[in-house]
């Protein structure tokens, strides 16, 4: 199982990354991003990573990625991390990366999920999902929650994370 991470902050550089022995570039990038709390950290992007809403990103931007915690990740500073889901960070909408068991609970249990008729169900490709969300990996973006524990939200979106 996936256990994902977070970090947030301000994109400080974007750069091709290359990879493999015929250095092929463009297709990778590693994007560098600061909290502003003395953290840095570099994300790997490829073309498979998710990014909400189809954004573009640049130097500046309020971001945060999302990350494989049990994934190895070579002993250097900053820590370099393969980006599964980036977001770009917005007053409107929050975003989550998570497992969401039977009961639609993350897997830290701090966020459930109550779905209405108006939640909007896809896939990665934006195709919609007809199966259940529950005991998947998902990326949940949501507005305001309770102030319980765990918060409880009703999501505006969920897209399915089927090869995650």
């Amino acid at each position: 199982m996936v256990m994902f991470n977070a970090f947030s902050g301000y994109v400080t550089a974007i750069e091709d990354f290359s990879i493999g022995q015929n250095n092929e570039v463009g297709c990778y990038k590693l994007i560098s991003v600061d909290n502003g709390q003395g953290s840095s950290v570099n994300f790997v992007v490829e073309p498979t990573t998710y990014f909400v809403d189809h954004v573009m990103l640049v130097v500046g931007d309020r971001v945060t990625g999302f990350f494989n915690a049990n994934a190895p990740t070579p002993l250097i500073y900053p820590p370099q991390y393969r980006a599964i889901v980036m977001s770009k960070n917005s007053g409107h909408q929050n975003v989550s990366v998570d497992y969401f068991n039977r009961q639609l609970e993350s897997s830290n249990g701090m966020l459930k999920l109550n779905l209405s008729p108006r939640t909007q169900i896809v896939l990665e490709n934006g195709q919609a999902f007809t199966g259940s969300v529950a005991s998947r990996n998902l990326i949940v973006i949501y507005g305001a929650t309770t102030r319980s524990i765990p918060a409880q939200t009703t999501p505006s979106r969920i897209i399915v994370l089927c090869s995650k």
